[in-house]
């Protein structure tokens, strides 16, 4: 294993080779299946990031600053890099499904944006049923490409699996690639958000999206961070490794294949996350301001 510090560690995980995540996730499509429709994708990256900007016709800029774009673009390089170690794992992907699991994953938030002509003050009012909405907006970007039927109702399904909110065996995908495709994407949100440098100093803009969502899951900012881990090892653990089939077990493939770096780099950060995030609520107890002063990282903005 060659000698990586950890600023080149953290630039790989964060986006690759170059400080832009397409370049990654472009590299990864072709090294899964050289027949995938490149150009596509690369138009829905940048259609995203007109999106999410208030660029596109329709649309307001972000207002979120937890499912923000920055978070879009880490799930969808999280998807590919997923899709990578499963081919490596001895699965085989068609060039439509690589194409639609990242369609979706581009998509899977969009639902949290605000139209034109909506007058709510963020699109976190929208926290409930965001999934609903994002494949709405889905739907209208895939009827102005005149996209098959069969395609937005697939679409759909895959984005629905990224629901905590209800379980996937209660879902029924068309084939066994799109239950594949769902677990995917399903399990690359879950993984690009809990690896995240900057997580455990997000989670006040989480518990801020909820109140303003109407999600009324936790009383406070602390009270949220104090269940984040028992939440991770009671139920999200139970999702990666039962519901989804434990598929995320072949990031560790792609980042030894890609990097020679024999481990899962998600799972490390995550690890890391929790852990640091158990020793600070041990230590500050009740205070908010204690937090603070171990958390200190500052999110990076969104760059339209």
């Amino acid at each position: 294993m060659p000698i990586i510090d950890n600023i080149q560690l953290a630039s790989i995980f964060d986006t690759g080779e170059t400080d832009n995540p397409l370049d990654e996730i472009l590299t990864l499509v072709g090294a899964t299946n050289p027949n995938a429709d490149k150009e596509f994708i690369r138009q829905i990256h940048y259609h995203i990031k007109e999106i999410f900007a208030g660029e596109s016709p329709g649309f307001q800029a972000s207002s979120t600053k937890y499912h923000n774009l920055r978070h879009t673009q880490s799930v969808a390089l999280a998807t590919i890099r997923l899709i990578h170690g499963l081919m490596l794992d001895n699965h085989r992907f068609p060039p439509h499904i690589i194409e639609q699991c990242l369609l979706c994953a581009y998509f899977h938030d969009t639902g949290l944006l605000l139209q034109t002509s909506e007058t709510a003050d963020s699109g976190a009012s929208y926290t409930r049923y965001h999934e609903a909405r994002s494949i709405k907006f889905l739907n209208q970007y895939l009827d102005n490409r005149k996209s098959q039927i069969n395609l937005r109702n697939d679409c759909a399904t895959i984005i629905k699996f990224t629901n905590l909110r209800i379980d996937p065996n209660t879902l029924t995908p068309s084939t066994a690639e799109i239950k594949l495709s769902g677990q995917i994407v399903g399990s690359a949100d879950i993984l690009a958000q809990m690896a995240n440098r900057y997580y455990l100093e997000s989670l006040p803009l989480l518990y801020q999206e909820h109140l303003l969502g109407g999600v009324q899951e936790h009383s406070s900012e602390l009270e949220l961070m104090k269940k984040t881990a028992d939440f991770y090892e009671n139920v999200i653990e139970k999702r990666l490794q039962e519901t989804f089939g434990n598929i995320a077990a072949s990031m560790r493939t792609h980042f030894l294949n890609r990097w020679q770096i024999d481990q899962d780099l998600y799972r490390s950060n995550i690890s890391k996350n929790i852990d640091y995030l158990n020793k600070v609520i041990t230590r500050c107890k009740v205070e908010i301001k204690c937090l603070e002063k171990y958390l200190r990282r500052t999110p990076p903005p969104d760059q339209f």
